[in-house]
Formats: structure tokens, C-alpha cells, sequence
């Protein structure tokens, strides 16, 4: 039998991994209504309402978040490293990490060209940010964090795609004007975030 202290750290990890799942399954579960279940989605709607239902997958997703990053936090604290990343890859996520923003926010900037081009500009951002993250991390809560995203990425834009070709969307006009503001928010958001936010939050540099 293992030893007392043993037993103990690894019934914590099992936990906190547990937790994380946990949160990625309410929050990328709730997600993918639209990826599975489209037609018992628009019932709800309709049965229910539309602030109703919006409200209920708030709540949802909000504590499913919440969930997965504190289950995430805490397994950090006890990693369990399946491989160690070379410094180099940081390099490449901090390029790939650029374009992701600027798609992020061409998600929400009316009237851009790069939303018009590309559809569904979050999910490709969000595609771009668990991938890149993948590269760098290598620790099993990390894999399993990022490796999830990505997947429901995947599944969620190929399914918004077959929505926008089985009810095309009407074209939309674009300006010159739009598209310069969503490429300088992007870089700007990025900046900020990389230089500032994500040590303090994530409490790993960008940089250096």
C-alpha cells in the first residue's frame, strides 16, 4: 500500500482533474446544443422564449467556467508532466496568438471584410488559441484543457458551416474603415493582453 502522504496527493489530483472535466463538460457541453441538438435548441426557444433560454445558458456556462478554471488552477498546483515543450515553441504561440485576436474581434466589429471572408471568425480564434497552447504545455491538465476546445472548436465550426450553407445568410456590406478598426482593436487587445494581463492573470509571461 502507498504511503499516507501519497495516497493523499494522488487523491487530490484525481480530484482536481475531476473538477476540470467536470467544468468542461457543462461548459462546452451547453456549447454544443447547436452542434447536436439544433432542432430540440429551437423547441426550448420556442416553448420557453428567447430571454429564457439565453438566460438559462448563461447561467450554465458561466458555472461550468467557472468549474473548469478552478479545477484547472488547482491541478497546476500538482501537474502531472507527460512531456516538456521546448522554449522555442513559445515564440510560435506568441505570432499565432496575433491573428487570433484580430479574429476575435472581428466576431463582434460590424461591417469588417475579415468576418465577412471567414464566417466564423470565433471559432477559428479559438481553434488558433487552444492549438497554439497545445505546443507549449505539456503538463496532462493542460492537454486535456486545450485538447477539449480545440475539438469542440472543430466540431462547432464545421456545424455553423453547414447551417450558413443550408440557410444562406443575406451578404453583408464591409468597409475599409471596419476592417482597420478590427485589425488595430486586435493588435491593441493583444498588446495589452501579452504584456500585461496574461502574467498577472495566468501568472506566465508572454515574454521573457
Amino acid at each position: 500500500m502507498l504511503p499516507l502522504d501519497q495516497r493523499l496527493a494522488t487523491h487530490r489530483r484525481v480530484t482536481t482533474m475531476t473538477l476540470m472535466i467536470l467544468g468542461l463538460l457543462i461548459f462546452l457541453g451547453g456549447h454544443s446544443v447547436r452542434i447536436f441538438a439544433e432542432s430540440w435548441r429551437q423547441q426550448q426557444i420556442a416553448n420557453r422564449g428567447q430571454s429564457t433560454w439565453k438566460l438559462a445558458y448563461s447561467v450554465v456556462a458561466l458555472i461550468g467556467l467557472a468549474i473548469a478554471i478552478y479545477g484547472y488552477g488547482q491541478t497546476r498546483l500538482d501537474p502531472i508532466n507527460l512531456w516538456f515543450p521546448p522554449m522555442g515553441l513559445r515564440h510560435a504561440v506568441a505570432l499565432l496568438m496575433l491573428p487570433a485576436f484580430i479574429m476575435l474581434v472581428a466576431a463582434y466589429v460590424p461591417g469588417n471584410a475579415i468576418k465577412a471572408k471567414l464566417g466564423h471568425p470565433m471559432m477559428l480564434a479559438v481553434k488558433i488559441w487552444a492549438f497554439a497552447h497545445l505546443l507549449v504545455n505539456g503538463r496532462l491538465s493542460d492537454i486535456l484543457f486545450f485538447a477539449a476546445f480545440l475539438v469542440w472548436a472543430i466540431l462547432a465550426f464545421k456545424a455553423a458551416k453547414q447551417r450558413s450553407r443550408q440557410q444562406p445568410a443575406a451578404p453583408q456590406s464591409t468597409s475599409l474603415a471596419a476592417t482597420l478598426a478590427t485589425v488595430a482593436i486586435g493588435v491593441v487587445a493583444y498588446a495589452l493582453f501579452a504584456f500585461y494581463l496574461h502574467p498577472v492573470i495566468i501568472g506566465v509571461p508572454v515574454f521573457g
